[in-house]
């Protein structure tokens, strides 16, 4: 099977979410055939929960749509290192490959942080795979910041 990579969407997703004034993460759920079956991005603020991070949301869509808690097989791409909250999701709804952008040493919680994939409790290990596109990520987020400071 081919790799294609679908990070230009989470990319537009974390555009979409800067727009709204959100921190500019977006997350998008590809499912076995290589098709999106959900996107999303940050809306913490704009839902008033803490827990409203791209990854989260992208996965609960998925998850609504087909029926299931769990995401067997699925792929997760994401502009920004997932937390710990969003690690701890990935690996609860069996995402079989995370694709992410930005690495992110404060607050990321896979290969920084929490490592939650690195924990024995851990029940779901995905495949990991980082810096895909991680130069506009980061952009994305630093023009973001560098607005508000």
């Amino acid at each position: 099977m081919v790799f294609t990579s679908h990070m230009s969407a989470a990319l537009a997703e974390a555009r979409a979410a800067a727009e709204r004034g959100e921190v500019p993460v977006g997350a998008v759920v590809v499912d076995p055939r290589g098709r999106i079956v959900a996107r999303a991005g940050n809306r913490t603020r704009e839902l008033c929960d803490p827990t409203a991070h791209a990854e989260v949301l992208a996965i609960r869509a998925a998850c609504a749509l087909l029926g299931s808690e769990r995401l067997p097989g699925h792929d997760l791409h994401v502009t920004l290192e997932p937390c710990a909250i969003c690690a701890g999701t990935i690996a609860a709804a069996r995402i079989a490959r995370l694709y992410y952008g930005a690495s992110d040493p404060k607050s990321g919680g896979v290969a920084h942080g929490a490592r939650v994939f690195a924990h024995p409790q851990t029940h779901h290990r995905p495949e990991v795979y980082d810096g895909i596109a991680a130069g506009e990520a980061e952009a994305l987020l630093k023009a973001f910041f560098a607005g508000r400071r």
